[in-house]
Formats: C-alpha cells, structure tokens, sequence
C-alpha cells in the first residue's frame, strides 16, 4: 500500500433537475472537506449557480476553460468549467438535464484515466435522464468502465456504516436476472467484494451469498438455482479460500449481517440488496463503484425531484462518499 498523499477529487454535481446540485454545494462549502484534498469540480456555469442559491452559499473556485492548467492550476477548489447543454426544468427528466450529468461524467472518466484526478465523487444522477441524453449502457458504471477501456466485472458496492453488498446483478430488468446468475458470475461478485474489503483493511472477509429464490428454493421446490448454480459456486469458492458461506435465504440473510455475522453480503439482483440497505440507513448510505482504476464514490440516496430547488436535501451519504474516495485515493487504491 503507497504512502498517504493529498489526493485531487473530481467532484460533479449530479442531475441539475435534482438535489446534486445543492448536495454538491453543500459539501464543497464544508472547508474540512478543502483541507484534505484538492478538488476539481466538473459542472456548467448555470447548474453551480443554480446549487449556489438554493443554498446561499458562494464557492471560493477558480475557475478554468480547460483541462490545461489542472496540473499546476492555484488553490484548493478549481472548476472546470463545462458547455451549457440547455434549460433544465426543475424535477423532471430531459435531455438537457441528462447532458449536464453525463458530459461532467465524461470529463471526469478522462481526467481520472490521464492522471489528472485521483478518485470521482458525484451528487445523485437520474438514469432515465441520463439515457434521454444518449446513454446506452446499463448504467454510469458501465459508462464509466467503457469510457476507461476497462474489461471484465465491475459492480456497484453499497455499504452503510460496516457492512457491504455487491450484486451478481444490477440495473436489469427482474424478467432477465435469472438467466443472469452464473457460477462465474457468483464468483466474481465475490473476487470483486473481498478485494474491495481487504483493501479497506479487513484481512479476512467474512462474505455471505444470498440465493435468489424465495427461502433459498427450499431444497429445489421453489428454484433450483440454489442447486446448480449459487451452491456448486460457494463451494468451489470455499475451496478457493474464501471465507463464504451460502446460498442464504434472501430474508433473512441481512439480518444476520445487520447482527455482525457477516461483513459483507452477495445479493443477486438489485432491489434484494437495496431495499436492505435502504432500510439500514438511506441517509448515510454509500455507493463505490468497484472495478475502475480509480474510487468513484456517490451517495445511496437518488436524485429526489419532489425535494428539488428547496435546500433540505441532507448530505450524509454524500459526505460518506466524499471521506472514502479520500481515503482510497490518497494511497493510491482503487475500488477492486
């Protein structure tokens, strides 16, 4: 592991029709977050002044026309300053406001992958926004991993306070998650999370996997992806030396690991793990997105429209995020 540095974050405001705005704001304005890295935040004129006056806050960032003077450019805060990609109504989805976010999202995946920004944090995204703008990947995380030429797994980890998820499966219709669940792909939800987790300083990952059916199948009257696929996969990881065990029955299974019996848990599809987590802690919640060469961090919460433009969105998670892709990056250590 490399030597603590003071690492530069590029931080990006999120879906201008939403919270990110003021979230991002908000965060930039707290000078501990100035104090342990330098920040270059990614956003056109109007949606930082739209997050500055639902805030009455005033950034202190220099800004810059591109990306030319980033490597020696003054002060703490810098802002890169993006096109204006139209007039984005407050709390709905468009094309506009999806352009914003994915434009920053691009210029950020660039910055990361030339060197010029050590780890990505961003303010909640609206995905359908994002594919009226053009999108055509599954989600930012593909996006992303396309943009940085990255092969293989990648996935989101969710983690709220000490515990983690990944997921075999993610931004995929429930009709296709069956057909989705491999042994490969079982092992690599596990690869990737314990990586992630022995990075973050636990020597020996306690991981359980979940099983997709209703109690487990149930000894196969209720499923048999259990039998033939999730178990032959734990138990060839278990040989492998992991410290897993599985499959669990999805209802239950997290509130073993809420107890501390697990410190993280593989769930199969998005929504069996989310919902969870949510539960445990929607506010503080944090999502890292594992495979990328650099931490790219967000918080749980979305892009909240029927909040939007009133400043009471809080920014806990969004905090979390900020802290961990601080800590990650300032030795150098991607998600997985």
């Amino acid at each position: 592991m490399n030597a603590a540095r003071r690492p530069r974050i590029a931080v990006l405001l999120g879906d201008p029709a939403g919270v990110g705005p003021e979230m991002g704001v908000k965060l930039l304005a707290r000078a501990a977050n100035l104090a342990v890295a330098d920040v270059v935040l990614v956003a056109p004129p109007s949606v930082l002044a739209g997050g500055e006056r639902i805030t009455r806050e005033r950034l202190p960032a220099t800004a810059m026309r591109d990306r030319a003077g980033l490597g020696s450019g003054p002060g703490r805060l810098l802002h890169l300053v993006q096109p204006e990609t139209g007039e984005a109504a407050m709390g709905q989805c468009t094309p506009a406001a999806g352009r914003a976010a994915l434009d920053a999202l691009a210029t950020a995946t660039d910055l990361a992958r030339d060197g010029l920004v050590d780890g990505i944090v961003f303010a909640p995204l609206n995905k359908h926004s994002l594919r009226l703008a053009g999108m055509r990947e599954e989600d930012e995380l593909r996006f992303m991993q396309a943009r940085f030429g990255v092969p293989g797994f990648v996935c989101e980890f969710n983690i709220t306070d000490q515990l983690w998820t990944s997921r075999v499966t993610s931004h995929v219709p429930v009709r296709e998650v069956a057909d989705l669940i491999t042994k490969e792909a079982v092992g690599d939800a596990v690869h990737i999370l314990h990586g992630a987790l022995r990075r973050a300083g636990i020597a020996q990952p306690r991981i359980a996997v979940s099983g997709l059916n209703p109690h487990a199948g149930d000894g196969g009257s209720i499923g048999r992806e259990e039998i033939e696929t999730i178990g032959p996969a734990v138990e060839q990881l278990k040989r492998d030396g992991f410290a897993v065990s599985g499959p669990w029955s999805p209802d239950t299974v997290f509130i073993a690991a809420r107890r501390g019996d697990f410190d993280a848990v593989v769930s199969m599809y998005h929504d069996q793990g989310q919902i969870a987590m949510k539960l445990m802690g929607f506010e503080r919640g944090v999502t890292l997105h594992g495979g990328l060469p650099v931490p790219v961090a967000t918080s749980a919460s979305g892009s909240a429209f029927d909040i939007a433009g009133r400043g009471v969105a809080g920014i806990d998670g969004l905090q979390h995020a900020f802290d961990l892709c601080v800590r990650m990056a300032a030795t150098g250590e991607p998600a997985a």
